[in-house]
């Protein structure tokens, strides 16, 4: 398999990267061109800007926030929230984004999907796949930044969104998001079962461990927040430790 990557996220509310848990009770994390900046530099390998309330205020994803961060970064940017139409994702393309995430409106409206991909090419679409664990080895993906549950099934949602054109997959866990206490290995790995597009694992990072765990059960890159906001380590840093466990990272 490629060499694992290694993705910081930055949630962003007006203008500044917040942090929370379950997607609740965010606090101020700082400024995201600074961060983008800072992991740049540490070797992060990819980066995800996600608007956390651009979805339930129902207005578009800040784009003078993607410019000012695309001014400092010369790795991919992966950039989601508010995206609801094929135009909403030209502009974000257009304003420094390599690819466009999408949750709610493509779970509205799957055809979505089909459409970004025949305007910008699978590449460019990620289905952004936020989970609730429901019952034993069941999730419902949730929406509107985790405040509605679609009733949709997560693994069935992933196998239609790989035929519809999504061509990777960010998949959360709700109920780890912010906890610290590892990503959900169950559901990663029924996801990996569910769908062949590469999986980016998040919610719930603490160590350099629970990253190990996450490409065990075959996520093809780890993504996390607080670990890195908080200056618990560096993306360097767990990259060599990575490395020290056989996990093939990128340079």
């Amino acid at each position: 398999m490629p060499a694992l990557r290694i993705i910081p996220c930055l949630d962003i509310r007006d203008g500044r990267i917040v942090k929370g848990v379950r997607f609740q009770g965010l606090r101020d994390a700082g400024d995201p061109v600074e961060r983008a900046a800072v992991y740049a530099e540490q070797g992060a390998d990819e980066l995800v800007l996600l608007d956390v309330s651009a979805t339930p205020e129902g207005r578009g994803h800040g784009v003078a926030t993607v410019e000012a961060v695309r001014a400092v970064l010369p790795i991919p940017l992966t950039v989601g929230g508010g995206v609801r139409t094929v135009d909403d994702a030209a502009r974000l393309l257009d304003a420094g984004a390599d690819k466009v995430a999408v949750n709610t409106a493509a779970v509205t409206r799957p055809e979505l999907l089909t459409e970004l991909a025949q305007r910008f090419g699978t590449q460019c679409v990620v289905l952004a796949c936020d989970a609730r664990n429901v019952e034993t080895s069941r999730w419902d993906v949730v929406v509107r930044s985790g405040t509605t549950s679609s009733q949709r099934d997560v693994l069935a949602w992933l196998a239609e969104a790989e035929e519809r054109g999504a061509g990777e997959v960010l998949l959360t866990s709700w109920d780890r998001d912010g906890t610290r206490s590892g990503y959900d290995l169950e559901l990663l790995s029924a996801a990996r079962s569910a769908t062949s597009l590469p999986i980016v694992a998040s919610g719930g990072a603490d160590s350099v461990i629970h990253l190990a765990e996450a490409v065990a059960v075959g996520a093809d890159a780890v993504l996390a927040a607080s670990i890195f906001h908080d200056d618990d380590t560096t993306v360097s840093s767990v990259k060599r430790a990575l490395t020290d466990r056989g996990v093939e990272v990128r340079p």
